[in-house]
């Protein structure tokens, strides 16, 4: 099947290809949502897809410029962690 739209980024990508823009494996990025603690994600058609503005937000939040900078929050490691909200894509305080 074609493309219908060429040249134009995409928007939305499905686990895989998120996880592979983050560096990470398909399994932990689906650990992350599982236990509320990656990116903001959505379910189009019954499908799990992820905006990429959502990706590049949820790793910003681990954005860093020394060993000892506590930056703008913190990206979670996959896991359970108690008393923990989802994030939804705003800056945790």
């Amino acid at each position: 099947m074609p493309d219908p739209m060429p040249g134009l980024p995409p928007r939305f990508l499905r686990t895989p290809e998120a996880a592979r823009y983050l560096g990470l494996s398909g399994r932990t990025l689906e650990k992350h949502r599982t236990y509320g603690t990656g990116p903001t994600y959505r379910k189009i058609g019954g499908r799990v897809v992820y905006a990429v503005d959502d990706l590049k937000a949820w790793a910003d939040l681990g954005a860093k410029t020394s060993t000892s900078d506590p930056g703008k929050g913190t990206v979670l490691p996959a896991k359970k962690h108690p008393v923990l909200r989802p994030y939804a894509g705003q800056e945790r305080r």
